[in-house]
C-alpha cells in the first residue's frame, strides 16, 4: 500500500535518496578499468597496471575471481590475450550489471510493483567462429592500441569482418555494434587529437562487442505471444541526425484474467537531417498502428502478438486492432500500480537501461536557472526535461506548471531522475492532459501541421532527387 503522505502518487521518492551500499566503489572500478583502455594496454604504465588490479578486486569472491585475476596480471605485463580481454569485458559487464541490479531493486522499493523472473538465453544456436573470431580480434586490437591510440588504419580493421556478418541475421545485433562503434571511432581520429575522450561510452561498446563475440551470447529465449488489451501511457520519442525511434510503453492486461504487466513496442527508422521535431512522425507512424492509437488515447486488442521474455512487443499491425477510448492516467492511477515490471536480459543489465514507467501526483515544481525538481512529499526528484521530444505539445514549461505527471524513472548521473512523458496542468483555468506523443497519430495543432508539412517537402524534394539519380 502507498504511504499517505506521497502526495497521492505512487511512488516512494523518499527510497530513491537513500545511498546505494557498494555502488560508488562499483562505479570506481569501471571507472579505472576504463582508464587503462585510454592509453592502452600495449606497453602499460603504472597507472594502467592498478586500473586493471582494482577491476579485478572487485570482482574478487565471485565466480570470474580466478580467471580476472589472471587476466588483470597478464593485461597490465602487455601479454594479454583474447581470453583475457574477455574475461575483463566479462567482469566491467558484471560490475555494471550489479549496479543495475541493485538501482532497479531500490525502484522496486519505491514502486511497490511485482517484477517478472529473470530470462535464460538459450542455447545452441550455431553461429560461424571464424567471423566471431575476427571480431574478437579486432576489439582486441582497439584494447592494445587504447582509444589514444586509435588511427583510421586500426579502425578500419571492422570494415571487412561488419561486411561478412550483416547477412547472417545470427551476427546482425554483434555486426550493428561494431559498424556503428567503429564508425564513431573513425570520427574522432587520430585519438591522439581528442581533447575528450569518452571512456565510458567507448568501454561500455567494447565490453559488449567481446562479449557478444562468444558462441551463444546473443541468443535469447523463443518468443511467446500476446492476447489481450493494451493500454497505452506515454510515447518516449529518440532523435539523431540519421534515425528516429518511438518507444511505447504500456500495460498489458491479458485476455485470461492474468496479472497485467509492462510492456514496451518500439519502431525505429532512418531520416534524412532535414526532418525533424513533429515531421518525426510521418516516418514513423506508417510502420506501427500503435502510435496513432497512443496519440488519440485509445486502447488496442492483440491478438497472439509477438513478445519477448522481457517485454518487449515484436510489432506485427496484423496482430492488433484499435479499441475503445483509454485515458493514459486513468491507466496510471489504476492499472499501473499493479503492474509486473518486465524482466532484464543478461547482457542488458547496465545503468543506462533503467527507464521504468512511473506516476506522481501531488508534487512541488522548482525550477532554478535550467534545473527542475518535483518535490514529493519533501524529497526532491531531479526531472529531466532535455530528454522532452519537441515534436509534441509537451514543454519544459508545461512541466513546470503540472500537477502529475507519467514519467520514465531513470538513474543519470548519479541520481534519479524522471523523464516526462505526459502531465495534467491548467491551461486558461481549464485542466487539461499535454503528451509527449500527441501528434503520433497526427494533429490539428498550428505548429504540429506547419512540421509536418515541412517534412512533407523535404521527403518530397529528397524521393525527386532519388529518382533523378535511379533514373541515370
Amino acid at each position: 500500500m502507498v504511504p499517505a503522505d506521497q502526495g497521492g502518487g505512487v511512488m516512494r521518492a523518499d527510497l530513491l535518496s537513500d545511498p546505494v551500499a557498494g555502488l560508488d566503489e562499483a562505479l570506481a572500478a569501471v571507472d579505472a578499468f576504463d582508464q587503462a583502455l585510454v592509453a592502452g594496454v600495449l606497453r602499460p604504465q603504472p597507472a594502467q597496471a592498478a586500473g586493471l588490479t582494482e577491476l579485478a578486486h572487485a570482482v574478487a569472491g565471485t565466480p570470474l575471481a580466478a580467471r580476472v585475476s589472471e587476466a588483470a596480471a597478464k593485461a597490465a605485463a602487455g601479454a594479454a590475450g583474447e581470453d583475457h580481454f574477455v574475461a575483463l569485458a566479462a567482469a566491467r559487464t558484471a560490475l555494471l550489471g550489479s549496479v543495475h541490479d541493485a538501482l532497479m531493486t531500490r525502484v522496486t522499493e519505491a514502486t511497490g510493483r511485482p517484477r517478472g523472473e529473470d530470462t535464460v538465453p538459450a542455447t545452441g544456436g550455431r553461429q560461424a567462429a571464424n567471423l566471431l573470431a575476427a571480431a574478437r580480434a579486432w576489439l582486441c586490437d582497439l584494447a592494445r592500441a587504447g582509444w589514444q591510440g586509435i588511427d583510421h588504419e586500426v579502425v578500419s580493421g571492422a570494415a571487412q569482418v561488419v561486411s561478412a556478418m550483416l547477412p547472417d541475421p545470427s551476427l546482425r545485433r554483434l555486426a550493428t555494434l561494431l559498424d556503428g562503434f567503429a564508425a564513431e571511432l573513425a570520427a574522432s581520429c587520430p585519438g591522439s587529437a581528442l581533447e575528450r575522450i569518452p571512456a565510458r561510452r567507448w568501454g561500455d561498446l567494447w565490453s559488449r562487442g567481446m562479449l557478444l563475440t562468444l558462441p551463444g551470447a546473443a541468443e535469447a529465449p523463443a518468443p511467446g505471444t500476446a492476447t489481450g488489451r493494451l493500454l497505452p501511457l506515454g510515447v518516449d520519442l529518440q532523435e539523431h541526425a540519421t534515425a528516429a525511434q518511438a518507444q511505447v510503453h504500456a500495460v498489458f492486461e491479458p485476455a485470461d484474467g492474468s496479472a497485467p504487466g509492462l510492456v514496451r513496442a518500439s519502431v525505429s527508422v532512418p531520416k534524412p537531417d532535414t526532418v525533424v521535431g513533429a515531421g518525426l512522425w510521418q516516418l514513423l507512424r506508417p510502420h506501427m498502428s500503435l502510435l496513432a492509437a497512443a496519440g488519440e488515447g485509445r486502447s488496442m486488442e492483440l491478438s497472439d502478438m509477438p513478445i519477448t521474455a522481457e517485454g518487449d512487443l515484436i510489432w506485427s499491425d496484423e496482430h492488433a486492432r484499435p479499441s475503445e477510448p483509454a485515458d493514459a492516467f486513468t491507466t496510471a492511477r489504476v492499472a499501473l500500480p499493479t503492474a509486473t515490471d518486465p524482466a532484464t536480459a543478461p547482457l542488458d543489465r547496465h545503468p543506462t537501461r533503467i527507464a521504468v514507467p512511473v506516476f506522481l501526483e501531488g508534487y512541488a515544481v522548482q525550477k532554478e536557472d535550467e534545473t527542475m525538481t518535483f518535490t514529493v512529499a519533501g524529497h526532491p526528484l531531479a526531472v529531466d526535461t532535455d530528454r522532452v521530444p519537441t515534436a509534441g505539445p509537451l514543454t519544459p514549461e508545461a512541466v513546470a506548471t503540472s500537477n502529475a505527471c507519467i514519467g520514465l524513472l531513470r538513474w543519470d548521473a548519479g541520481t534519479y531522475r524522471v523523464q516526462p512523458l505526459a502531465v495534467e496542468t491548467t491551461v486558461r483555468k481549464k485542466p487539461v492532459a499535454l503528451h509527449a506523443g500527441a501528434w503520433a497519430g497526427g494533429t490539428t495543432d498550428k505548429v504540429g501541421v506547419k512540421a509536418e508539412k515541412a517534412a512533407t517537402d523535404a521527403v518530397a524534394v529528397l524521393r525527386e532527387r532519388a529518382g533523378r539519380l535511379l533514373r541515370k
